[in-house]
C-alpha cells in the first residue's frame, strides 16, 4: 500500500500476470473514477504524459494504471524539472483539451460561478471560522462578488473561442519524475477552465517554497510555450492580458488552498496539513504586499491577511 495524501483513494503497488508492477487504484466515488479514467485514456491518446490505464474493474470502482515510480517533483524541485513539467502543462491544457468530452467531468464540467462560490467558501468555512477569528461575513461576501465576477471574465489571454483543461490540482506532489522527464496523475478534479490558475497551483505551492526569481523564469518559459501551441493553431495568445489576470487566480488558489488546509487540519487532524498553514498564510500575506491592486480590489480580505498574521 503507497503512503495516502489527501484523498480517500487506496494505492497499492502490484504484479500482474505479466510480471510487470502497476498501481492499483481503490476509489470512493464511481463518477470521479470515470472521469480519470477517460481524462487518462484521452491525454494518452494525444501523446501527453500521463500514466496509462491498464483494467477497470466491472463495477468502475478500482483500476490498474502504469507504474510511474517513487520520484515527485516535490522531492526534487530543479529549475530544469520544473521548466519541462510547466511547459508540459502548458499541453495538458490546450492540445488535451481537443475533442475532450466535458460531461465526463466530476463533480462540474466547468469553472462556474456556483464552483467558485464553492472554494471560496470552502476558505470562510473549513479555514477561516476553524481560526476563531472575528469577521464580518457581508464585508466578505463583498470581495467574493468581487472576485467571482473578475475569475469569470473572458478576459484570461486565451481566445474566447478555445476551450482549455483546468487540472484543478497541479501541484508539484502529483507530478512525478520518470527518466527525467514529468509525468501528471491525480487530474480527475479536472474541467473546463481559465488556464491562470494551474499555474498559480503550481508555482505558488506553500510548502515548495519556490523562490520569487524562479517563478518569474517558469511564468516566461510557460507563456512562451503557450505563444508556440497557439501559433501553431494558427491563433493569438494574448501574453499581456493573461498576466494581468494571474494575480486574481493566485490569490483564489491560495484561499482554496487554505480551505483544504483548515478542513484536513483542523477537521481531520492531520499534521501535514496543519504544518502547512502558516506557509500558505505567508503566501497570502506577500501576494497582497506585491500587488496594491489586490488590496484596493478586495480591501476586506487584505485586512483578513494582516489579521491572520499570527497563525505564522
Amino acid at each position: 500500500m503507497l503512503k495516502q495524501q489527501g484523498s480517500n483513494r487506496i494505492y497499492t503497488r502490484e504484479t500482474d500476470a505479466g510480471g510487470r508492477t502497476v498501481i492499483r487504484v481503490q476509489g470512493t466515488n464511481r463518477d470521479e473514477n470515470r472521469a480519470f479514467i477517460y481524462m487518462a485514456r484521452h491525454f494518452h491518446a494525444l501523446g501527453l504524459p500521463v500514466p496509462e490505464v491498464y483494467e477497470v474493474s466491472e463495477d468502475g470502482m478500482s483500476y490498474t494504471q502504469e507504474d510511474l515510480g517513487d520520484t515527485l517533483l516535490f522531492d526534487n524541485i530543479t529549475p530544469t524539472l520544473l521548466e519541462r513539467a510547466i511547459r508540459a502543462l502548458a499541453h495538458i491544457q490546450v492540445t488535451g483539451a481537443r475533442d475532450f468530452d466535458w460531461s465526463v467531468c466530476f463533480p462540474v464540467p466547468a469553472m462556474d460561478e456556483r464552483a467558485v462560490r464553492w472554494d471560496l467558501n470552502y476558505f470562510k468555512y473549513c479555514f477561516l471560522k476553524g481560526t476563531k477569528i472575528e469577521f464580518s461575513e457581508p464585508k466578505l461576501e463583498d470581495d467574493f462578488d468581487t472576485m467571482t465576477e473578475r475569475l469569470l471574465s473572458p478576459v484570461t489571454g486565451t481566445p474566447s473561442s478555445v476551450s482549455t483543461f483546468l487540472y484543478r490540482d497541479c501541484q508539484s506532489r502529483n507530478i512525478m519524475i520518470r527518466d527525467g522527464q514529468p509525468y501528471f496523475i491525480d487530474f480527475q478534479g479536472g474541467r473546463r477552465g481559465p488556464t491562470q490558475y494551474d499555474v498559480a497551483s503550481l508555482l505558488w505551492q506553500a510548502k515548495a517554497n519556490i523562490a520569487p526569481a524562479l517563478r518569474e523564469q517558469m511564468i516566461d518559459a510557460y507563456l512562451d510555450e503557450m505563444e508556440k501551441i497557439f501559433h501553431q493553431q494558427s491563433s493569438v495568445f494574448n501574453r499581456a492580458e493573461w498576466l494581468s489576470a494571474l494575480p486574481h487566480f493566485v490569490l483564489f488558489r491560495t484561499l482554496q488552498v487554505l480551505g483544504a488546509y483548515g478542513y484536513r487540519g483542523y477537521f481531520e487532524r492531520k499534521p501535514h496539513f496543519l504544518e502547512s498553514i502558516p506557509m500558505a498564510v505567508r503566501n497570502l500575506r506577500d501576494l497582497f504586499a506585491a500587488h496594491d491592486g489586490l488590496q484596493k480590489q478586495y480591501p476586506y480580505l487584505y485586512a483578513i491577511s494582516n489579521d491572520l498574521l499570527f497563525l505564522l
